[in-house]
């Protein structure tokens, strides 16, 4: 009899144990409902217009289209340098002056020789005359018996010798006459113009240095034309059959990565340059510098357009599987579509049918351990 309120004190202990297992379970299972199956959600882009380009990238370094190197002609310590580096010269601007004195003096000298030669060409003239009346006296004579055959003949060679030496001495001023016009290019030589309009890009001689022509015309300074630049790209040997003259390519450079430079290549030299065992082709192209923004020696990165679409439709190549996309309806369902697809890079992939502008498309995202494609709109699509 005394045990029986002692049970009656553990009823309700009980019962709450009761009840707090009922609401964790009931928790847990709105939970697993609720929350534990709740999804990430999808990454989805939509799909937009623009433009793809399929490209082959090279490194190039921008050259001058159009330069010259100009040198001495003659030996002899130069005077006088009259342009600076950077300076823009037209063509027949003075660039530098050789000292002159010794071809002054080879001139006057030739001149003069030459001014001797004609007064003895007057004589010899002269002499001839002379020559020709005595023969034709002699002959006369000769008709009338008047003479004897000797005094002809004498009168015969003088005539012939006085025609040899005036041929010789007109031979002899023929050569002077050459000579001097030598000596006057070599003292026009001495000043030296500029070949061509252009910017002095470089000047290697310094004034007052001694210049020998004899062997190699010394280097004085270089003319380019900056309105125009060309571009040297080095093509690896797996991309360059890739290329083909007249294909559009564009370039940027270190300092302005955002202008993009726009050209045609020209032609891709066939001899190729190795280092290291790398097999590099030189491409070249020519581009527009009218800002002279553009620089000799500069680095460009260089890129070929193999194919492009202008102002397409195009979704991101990591939402493309096997000539499918994963489409985000309006109901909040995935479904998969078939699309024609066209250009593709790294990046897009222009989609000619199949999707239309604004509608989202899933975004693939691979499993690093499997290698498979994992989106989570396949729990979706089992709902």
């Amino acid at each position: 009899m005394a045990l029986a309120p002692r049970n009656r004190r553990r009823w309700p202990t009980w019962f709450g144990v009761f009840t707090g297992l009922v609401i964790l379970a009931a928790g847990g299972w709105w939970y697993f409902q609720n929350g534990g199956n709740k999804q990430p959600p999808l990454n989805t882009i939509e799909v937009s217009r623009g433009d793809i380009q399929q490209l082959v990238s090279a490194t190039g370094v921008l050259e001058p289209s159009n330069y010259v190197d100009v040198g001495a002609q003659v030996s002899g310590q130069l005077e006088t340098i009259h342009v600076r580096v950077g300076q823009t010269v037209s063509q027949g601007d003075l660039l530098a002056e050789i000292d002159p004195t010794v071809y002054v003096a080879k001139v006057d000298a030739t001149r003069a020789q030459l001014k001797n030669q004609r007064a003895q060409l007057d004589d010899r003239k002269a002499q001839l005359r002379l020559a020709e009346i005595q023969f034709q006296r002699q002959s006369n004579l000769f008709k009338e018996e008047a003479t004897t055959r000797e005094s002809l003949q004498t009168a015969e060679a003088s005539l012939a010798s006085a025609k040899a030496q005036l041929a010789m001495l007109e031979a002899q001023i023929e050569q002077t006459s050459s000579t001097l016009r030598a000596e006057e290019a070599n003292l026009g030589y001495a000043r030296i113009y500029a070949p061509m309009e252009g910017t002095v890009v470089s000047i290697e001689a310094r004034q007052g240095q001694t210049l020998n022509a004899t062997q190699q015309a010394p280097v004085l300074m270089r003319i380019a034309d900056l309105a125009t630049m060309r571009v040297r790209a080095q093509v690896s040997e797996a991309d360059v059959g890739k290329l083909e003259p007249g294909m559009r390519v564009y370039f940027t450079t270190l300092g302005d990565a955002e202008r993009k430079v726009y050209g045609e290549l020209l032609y891709i030299e066939p001899t190729p340059e190795v280092t290291n065992n790398v097999v590099l082709y030189n491409a070249l192209f020519d581009a527009n510098n009218d800002e002279g923004k553009l620089l000799p020696n500069m680095t460009a990165q260089v890129f070929f357009i193999q194919s492009e679409a202008l102002d397409v439709l195009r979704v991101p190549v990591s939402s493309v599987q096997r000539g499918r996309v994963q489409v985000l309806t309006q109901a909040g369902q995935v479904e998969w579509r078939d699309i024609v697809a066209g250009v593709s890079n790294r990046v897009h992939t222009e989609v000619v049918s199949g999707v239309k502008e604004g509608e989202k498309v899933v975004l693939v995202s691979r499993d690093p351990r499997s290698g498979s494609s994992n989106t989570s709109n396949f729990r979706g699509m089992l709902r």
